[in-house]
């Protein structure tokens, strides 16, 4: 895996409340490419952070809502998100970047 298809995959970090609260278990979450596997978000974090060893990964995949805007109709995009479980004892801080 190169270096680029790792950011490919690993689009950008999910700060929010619940995200932030999730951090206390040790895990965080990140938007990923909608055809990522979890053993590639898996290679993906481990080789973008080489210091952290991954335990787990959970994916949701959220469908696109139809709105409307002046009558017009649109979709928004589908939406993946990877929860991923460090080992006890690592983290990652994603509000410094890489």
């Amino acid at each position: 895996m190169s270096e680029l298809s790792a950011y490919d995959i690993i689009r950008s970090p999910v700060i929010t409340e619940k995200s932030t609260r999730v951090s206390e278990h040790n895990q965080v979450v990140f938007r990923v490419a909608i055809d990522a596997t979890k053993p590639q978000i898996k290679a993906a974090i481990e080789k973008l952070w080489p210091k952290v060893k991954v335990k787990a990964v959970n994916t949701v995949t959220t469908k696109g809502k139809t709105k409307q805007f002046r009558g017009t109709r649109y979709k928004r995009i589908d939406v993946k998100k990877a929860i991923v479980t460090l080992e006890e004892g690592q983290s990652i801080d994603v509000t410094t970047g890489l």
